[in-house]
């Protein structure tokens, strides 16, 4: 059964960093894209940041460019996001996110796409205070 566990969510000032990560068990997605959204209340998901595989291309929201990083460890099946100079705006709960298909070519807008990914983690809570 493959599950994926996000940590590291928290309260933290405006202007501050936090490091969020995606423990990923069941399979290995080193060959697969993994990406993190987040959904603020009332809101859609939207998507934040995607990485194709370990060392490969990385897409960003233009909201999160420049002050997001995207990183994974395939040794440890794990994918980080670096969240740095922190507004308001970024409160959400943040989802991880895993595709599991065959490796293929994907546009650029198909990371920022809800349904090329499979499997889905339950969230973590990320407050920015002002």
């Amino acid at each position: 059964q493959v599950q994926l566990v996000e940590s590291g969510g928290g309260l933290v000032q405006a202007g501050g960093s936090l490091r969020l990560s995606c423990a990923a068990s069941g399979r290995t997605f080193s060959n697969n894209v993994m990406g993190w959204f987040r959904q603020a209340p009332g809101k859609e998901r939207e998507f934040v940041a995607a990485s194709r595989w370990s060392g490969g291309s990385t897409y960003y929201a233009d909201s999160t460019k420049g002050r997001f990083v995207i990183s994974r460890d395939n040794a440890k099946n794990t994918v980080y996001l670096q969240m740095n100079s922190l507004k308001p705006e970024d409160t959400a709960v943040y989802y991880c996110a895993a595709e599991a298909r065959p490796p293929r070519q994907y546009s650029a807008s198909d990371y920022a796409r809800r349904l090329t990914y499979d499997f889905w983690g339950q969230g973590t809570q990320v407050t920015v205070s002002s």
